[in-house]
């Protein structure tokens, strides 16, 4: 397994729509276990392709390190949670992204979902969510249209947070994060425990 490049917040491929995948191939497993692999050691819980440079409609999911990964190709939410009324129940959160460092925001979207895929090899899943995998769910799903977090938020804070990143963006010539041989150390030095 390799760790990828990150492609940060002002590379276009962020904004751009991902096209579906027709078939799991083999280099598509590997690119999956890849982005498993940078998202572990950048320390995030979500990657989506389009944040190591590809279009392909595959995102990675993991909020315990290693002990529960999901995959996700080509995923839709096929419904959300609703009260009575049809009323959907919403949370509001912090999120933060690896592809926007040290930048985070209050997004709200809603509590629950269920979310339809292909897993790893290509086999059809539905998987109901709450909380937080709910939240990252649908924040993966957006970085596969095109769509970032701090679109979320109000005028004025996405000001702020994009004044924040303004300030170090300058840090990722080429609009590129490359995880240092020390992050990545401590990775894999956190695996073996």
């Amino acid at each position: 397994m390799s760790v990828l490049d990150i492609r940060v917040l002002g590379d276009p491929i962020l904004r751009q729509e991902t096209k579906p995948v027709a078939t799991v191939t083999d280099e598509l497993r590997r690119l999956i276990d890849d982005m498993f692999e940078t998202m572990h050691a950048a320390k995030g819980i979500g990657l989506a392709a389009p944040q190591v440079g590809r279009l392909e409609r595959i995102a990675v999911v993991d909020l315990e390190s290693g002990k529960s990964p999901i995959t996700l190709v080509n995923p839709e939410i096929v419904s959300l949670a609703t009260e009575a009324g049809a009323v959907r129940e919403t949370a509001k959160a912090e999120e933060g992204c690896l592809s926007i460092p040290d930048v985070f925001g209050d997004v709200e979207r809603p509590a629950s979902v269920v979310v339809r895929a292909l897993d790893r090899e290509g086999n059809p899943f539905e998987m109901p969510a709450s909380e937080l995998l709910a939240r990252c769910f649908q924040h993966e799903i957006d970085h596969l249209h095109g769509k970032l977090f701090i679109d979320y938020l109000s005028v004025l804070k996405r000001r702020a947070a994009l004044a924040k990143w303004a300030a170090q963006k300058d840090r990722y010539p080429g609009f590129i994060r490359r995880l240092t041989p020390q992050e990545v150390a401590e990775h894999h030095r956190d695996e073996d425990l």
